[in-house]
């Protein structure tokens, strides 16, 4: 099976390679460009759609490889859905207006109930103690799981605004949960984390600084979204409270920028959904670094989390 993985990781990797040039030629062709502006740290246009791809190679993927397996059908369905708002959100942004944010929280929202139907959900918590298992009850099974995938889809979204930054976070993260679910003998979500890794590490070949493309909303709300089904079904489904640790500190750095970036908005009383300059990259860039430093300090602070998430597993988790 390990070795079933690694051939698909090296299909989505290689997919993605072959795919991102023809996008790039289409996007430039009929001008689907992120235009460069007050919040943008980019000085030229730069062609999206790199997302499509990055979708493509990790459903195609998951298909041929997994099968058709309920991870295999709400990364290929949902996944779809995430792309498909997102592509109207890129091309919106390339026509120079804002696209509405309730036609994303609602297709979001559908997209995170795919799981819930497929019983990729969380379905309570689990002590080694004489309690065994305590069961949630349907309703806050399908709250908390919906709820994790929303604000996950979310996450990679606020943190992709420098070359390579979620491309090499998502990769960082997957393969923390690629190495937990081969620990705890998780055969399909193990396949799925690597694919992603495959994919991304593929994609920031392309999308490291100085970016020849970038994913745009589609891929990195697809990322969250791929990422949270990994965590769900394999370290939330039926977790300690030791291993609901693992996936929140192998997603830590967009997590952590997150909750920084709502708590100001917040404190400042502006709308939770407008876009700011207040992420975590914004302040590094502001403090003197560039593009290149800011990136390598939180792949760093990402690589920190992952290693920490490891260690609890390996010490009290598996």
């Amino acid at each position: 099976m390990m070795l079933l993985a690694v051939i698909s990781a090296l299909f989505a990797f290689f997919a993605v390679l072959l795919v991102v040039p023809y996008v790039t030629r289409f996007a430039l062709r009929h001008g689907y460009v992120d235009m460069p502006g007050p919040r943008k740290v980019h000085a030229a246009p730069v062609p999206l759609l790199g997302g499509a791809a990055i979708y493509a190679a990790t459903a195609a993927a998951m298909l041929l490889f997994g099968g058709r397996s309920s991870l295999s059908i709400a990364v290929a369905v949902g996944g779809l859905l995430i792309v498909f708002i997102g592509l109207l959100d890129d091309t919106a942004k390339a026509k120079g207006y804002e696209f509405p944010i309730w036609p994303r929280v609602i297709v979001y929202l559908t997209a995170a109930f795919v799981p819930v139907l497929l019983d990729i959900r969380i379905i309570g918590v689990s002590s080694p103690g004489p309690g065994g298992m305590i069961m949630l009850p349907e309703w806050a099974s399908v709250v908390s799981t919906v709820v994790w995938i929303f604000a996950l889809t979310n996450m990679i979204n606020f943190i992709d605004g420098v070359d390579g930054l979620a491309a090499g976070v998502s990769m960082i993260s997957s393969l923390t949960l690629f190495l937990t679910a081969v620990i705890r003998h998780q055969t399909d979500t193990a396949m799925l984390a690597l694919i992603l890794f495959g994919a991304c590490a593929a994609f920031l070949a392309f999308n490291f600084y100085p970016a020849r493309i970038f994913m745009g909303d589609a891929g990195a709300a697809f990322l969250g979204y791929a990422l949270s089904l990994i965590a769900v079904e394999g370290s939330l489904k039926s977790a300690t409270l030791i291993t609901i640790l693992i996936p929140m500190l192998a997603l830590g750095v967009p997590i952590m920028d997150t909750i920084i970036v709502m708590a100001r908005r917040l404190a400042e009383g502006r709308g939770l959904h407008k876009a700011d300059n207040l992420h975590t990259h914004h302040a590094l860039m502001r403090w003197g670094l560039t593009q290149i430093q800011t990136v390598s300090f939180l792949y760093l602070l990402s690589i920190v989390f992952a290693l920490l998430s490891i260690v609890l597993l390996l010490a009290w988790g598996a």
